[in-house]
């Protein structure tokens, strides 16, 4: 059971640092687009500890981190440049994570899958969902491992 653990532990391609590649990144409509961002992402004893810094366009700063399990329960966020506060996460094989999001009390919604290269050198999020206006948005944020 506990190499089983082990293998599961080291299967997860999504970990590590990674830098946006603003050139082949497509803001949702209706929010600043990101000017830059470093998501950093650690491994936990049963899931991932993310932190984020970069700003948007519009000079708003992007600060914030979240420790979630893969286990689909939503998390707080805690920090700034984000329009939710709530995340649940789930690896869905070595190179592929969903995620939920959503704001308490707002119109916020969106899920997101986080898919890494065969090569393990880029990765893409996609998102799509209700935005804090009501409207629907797609984005597509594109990241290189570093």
């Amino acid at each position: 059971m506990a190499a089983l653990a082990a293998v599961a532990f080291c299967a997860d391609n999504t970990l590590g640092t990674w830098k946006m590649n603003v050139g082949k990144s497509k803001a949702p409509a209706g929010q600043s687009p990101i000017k830059s961002v470093t998501a950093v992402r650690a491994a936990t004893a049963d899931g991932v500890k993310m932190t984020a810094t970069g700003e948007r366009e519009d000079g708003t700063k992007i600060d914030f981190s979240y420790t979630a399990k893969y286990d689909g329960k939503a998390v707080s966020v805690t920090g700034n440049g984000l329009p939710y506060d709530m995340i649940s996460t789930k690896l869905v094989n070595a190179n592929t994570m969903k995620s939920a999001a959503s704001k308490k009390g707002g119109k916020y919604k969106s899920t997101g899958i986080f898919a890494v290269s065969k090569d393990g050198k880029t990765a893409t999020l996609s998102t799509k969902g209700t935005g804090a206006d009501g409207k629907p948005f797609e984005g597509v944020t594109a990241f290189d491992k570093q």
